[in-house]
């Protein structure tokens, strides 16, 4: 929210600014961990140790100087990173009389969800909640621009990629060039720095178009760039992320082939030598295989200690001892490239270890708990093409009885009906998206948005096929390949029934006394 203005509503706006510029040595590693750790610190105010930002000064009065005059009855709330306190003193006194209010900025993004948060200076009682699917400024850019890059550039690619059961080596080039390979990856890294809902946005716009590219995009995001970010070391940041955010596609590899919703069964062993670590074993299902250059691999170096030996490791593809045993042929995403992997005494360097040993297992989980958004996200976007591509015929095209069928009032119901419910699974989605950038617990929200997007993407491409009728069911368009995509949605990064476990571990704790 560093300098940032958002008219809410007709009657409030909302300023955002960073507010310090002084911080001493003893807390910089606290302050940079992020929001969310200060925002739950009890013990630790930015008051004793900051000044204001004379460049945030002068902005901030000069929109509330410009706000005063041209409507003096509007509310004016200021959010800071770290400062209520900070906020409302930046205010010139000469406002005092004026409605003004100060906050955390993760209020903003929580208070569509809590009515109750701590050490919170602004009644939000006075904000209108901001619909949870409404996007930023920043956030609409991203949809339009890549709604634009998916139609022009992917969509004459998407029938010829499906044949071809492989990914257009242009089409992986673009995505880097746009940007959307590293769309969280700070900028000094070379990513573009953005939310998480940014990246969810360009995921479900992908998958209007074609849902093997999205999930390119999505297990590079959400999983592989994500893991590295909150987990590898300053070395390991500094090693791998550049890579990953100008060229070299990523893979995550945790199944294994006796291992699938019992990930944590697996088989594939590290060995710890004196300068490295040494895998065997092998990894199945791994999606974007053939494009990766490098691969977060978990395997188990103490068997001894069951899932508690798991640990992360960074291989790269020209890496003695590894390879591409198998390319699956699929029925569905083709274009995606899904792949057996074997390590044949595969030895790495020490500073390939992600994170610390044994803890790859709550790597997996936490990542896989995001992915799961980036999958519902992916099932929504599918759900909506396929719902266009068939409106679009039934109400321009199709004739049947001397009148269009989309006007016939049986055909506009079922159009109606899954219309909502692909509306529903985007307000699934992006309430989970919010909730994590708020630092809310989100896995039950997560596992709800992926279980029902999963869902609403094979009712909706299904009937899409049935709306239109032979045109639906011949290759020659998009309808039966939306059809066969969505039925992955139930299947990966956790089945639907893992879902509802989830779902329904959550809710027990919840409800018992």
């Amino acid at each position: 929210m560093d300098q940032a203005r958002y008219d809410i509503s007709p009657h409030i706006t909302v300023l955002g600014c960073i507010l310090y510029s002084r911080v001493p040595k003893s807390q910089e590693t606290h302050v940079s961990f992020g929001l969310n750790d200060f925002y739950h610190s009890e013990d630790w105010t930015v008051e004793a140790h900051c000044t204001v930002h004379e460049a945030d000064r002068t902005w901030l009065n000069d929109q509330v100087s410009h706000i005063v005059r041209s409507e003096p009855r509007r509310k004016i709330v200021i959010f800071s990173h770290h400062s209520p306190t900070l906020a409302a003193a930046a205010v010139d006194p000469v406002h005092a009389n004026s409605p003004i209010s100060s906050g955390f900025a993760t209020d903003i993004a929580t208070h569509a969800f809590s009515t109750t948060s701590r050490r919170r200076d602004v009644d939000l009682s006075t904000l209108t909640p901001t619909p949870i699917t409404l996007l930023s400024e920043t956030e609409s850019m991203m949809a339009d621009t890549v709604s634009k890059f998916a139609q022009e550039q992917i969509g004459p690619k998407v029938r010829d990629m499906d044949e071809a059961e492989a990914m257009d080596p242009a089409i992986v080039e673009q995505l880097f060039e746009q940007g959307l390979m590293s769309i969280e990856v700070p900028e000094e890294y070379g990513g573009a720095g953005m939310n998480f809902t940014s990246a969810i946005v360009a995921i479900e716009e992908l998958a209007r178009i074609d849902p093997s590219v999205s999930v390119m995009v999505d297990v590079h995001n959400t999983l592989v760039n994500t893991a590295i970010m909150k987990y590898g070391d300053a070395q390991a940041r500094r090693t791998w992320l550049p890579k990953l955010a100008t060229g070299t596609v990523g893979s995550f590899c945790l199944s294994e082939p006796a291992s699938g919703s019992d990930a944590f069964a697996l088989q594939t062993k590290a060995e710890k030598l004196s300068d490295g670590y040494k895998l065997n074993g092998s990894k199945m299902w791994i999606t974007n295989a053939m494009e990766s250059g490098v691969f977060i691999v978990f395997a188990n170096l103490d068997p001894s200690q069951g899932y508690k030996g798991i640990t992360a490791f960074i291989v790269e593809k020209d890496t003695p001892g590894f390879s591409i045993a198998k390319k699956e042929k699929k029925l569905g995403i083709r274009a995606s490239s899904t792949c057996v992997l074997n390590f044949d005494d595969v030895v790495i360097p020490k500073s390939n270890l992600l994170g610390e040993e044994g803890q790859g297992y709550k790597y997996a989980i936490s990542v896989l708990n995001e992915g799961r958004i980036g999958i519902a996200a992916q099932m929504t976007g599918l759900a909506l093409g396929a719902w266009e591509n068939a409106a679009r015929y039934v109400w321009n095209d199709r004739r049947q009885f001397g009148q269009l069928i989309g006007t016939f009032q049986g055909m506009q119901h079922q159009l109606a009906q899954a219309y909502t419910e692909i509306a529903a699974a985007r307000a699934l989605v992006y309430n989970a998206a919010r909730k994590k950038e708020a630092g809310q617990d989100f896995v039950q929200d997560a596992a709800m948005a992926k279980l029902y997007a999963s869902q609403v993407a094979g009712r909706v491409s299904g009937s899409a096929v049935e709306w239109m009728g032979g045109m639906g069911f011949v290759r020659e368009g998009i309808a039966e390949k939306m059809f066969r995509d969505s039925k992955i949605g139930a299947i990966y990064e956790g089945t639907s029934n893992i879902q509802l476990q989830t779902i329904a571990k959550l809710l027990q704790k919840q409800y018992t006394n």
